[in-house]
């Protein structure tokens, strides 16, 4: 059986986690929803500041977004692919960062 310390340090993982790749669903507004919800839910300070930085990177997407796309018709395409290997790549590092 493992110690309490483990399982909560687990469980700060996985919240950290869920919060930051929730950005993984980003095709429905409610993505954000997630680390809103985990917030107020949790009282661990380092899920706090997890979900914190995940609404701020929703938010960072959505004005890039709004942003580049159009930039991307001038650019053939450059401008929107340059912003979706950012989106999904730093998401991807983030969600495994917090696994470590």
């Amino acid at each position: 059986m493992q110690s309490p310390d483990v399982l909560e340090t687990d469980k700060r993982k996985l919240l950290s986690a869920l919060a930051h790749g929730s950005i993984f669903f980003s095709g429905l507004l409610v993505s954000i929803g997630i680390p809103i919800a985990l917030l107020f839910v949790s009282s661990d300070p380092v899920v706090k500041a997890n979900a914190r930085e995940a609404i701020n990177f929703h938010l960072n997407v959505w004005l890039y977004g709004i942003i580049l796309i159009p930039l991307s018709f001038i650019t053939f395409g450059l401008a929107g692919g340059i912003w979706w290997l950012v989106h999904w790549g730093l998401t991807a590092w983030a969600v495994l960062h917090c696994f470590k």
